[in-house]
């Protein structure tokens, strides 16, 4: 009889312990899911530059603290700062704002003469640069940085491309050879 009244409390025991332990233990341990319950895509963060900003990291190490008056250990705050009284300006003075013109910067070659086509009225401009010699027409590129406008008798009129300034060259015209 005394053995079948411990049998029984056994019983209850584990009874008790196998409850506490199916609520307390069992809840710790993750859920797990099944395979055919994950999303197809799913969303990833919005990282814009994964990479560390090593520039803002090292200007952040080279900061030191500067006081600014208070002491950090007290709760007293510290007096207010004198306030300034503003001088009056003296009489402004009028300064002339001087704008400088954007100047054309010169023709890296030089203007030697100028021509017609004989069945045309398109004219010619011959300019040299040494040993080069370049014959360019009215409307088109001289070395591909100076279009030109116009030729005329004595100079012609070129625009440089990437500024749109506008400048003048003059003819120069070359002596005889010395004898």
């Amino acid at each position: 009889m005394r053995q079948k009244k411990q049998l029984a409390v056994l019983a209850v025991l584990l009874l008790v312990a196998g409850f506490i332990w199916f609520l307390y233990l069992d809840h710790g341990r993750p859920a797990t899911a099944d395979a055919g319950s994950l999303p197809q895509n799913p969303k990833l963060l919005s990282v814009e530059n994964p990479q560390l900003h090593i520039s803002a990291v090292e200007r952040a190490r080279k900061t030191e603290y500067k006081s600014g008056g208070r002491n950090i250990f007290s709760r007293e705050l510290p007096p207010p700062p004198a306030p300034i009284h503003p001088k009056p300006d003296p009489i402004p003075q009028i300064v002339p704002i001087v704008k400088e013109e954007p100047k054309v910067p010169p023709l890296p070659v030089k203007f030697f003469g100028f021509g017609t086509v004989p069945n045309g009225t398109v004219r010619l401009a011959f300019f040299t640069n040494g040993e080069d010699i370049y014959v360019v027409a009215e409307g088109e590129l001289l070395l591909n940085r100076f279009r030109i406008l116009r030729i005329g008798n004595a100079n012609l009129e070129y625009e440089e491309v990437s500024s749109g300034l506008r400048g003048t060259a003059n003819l120069e015209e070359q002596g005889a050879p010395p004898p």
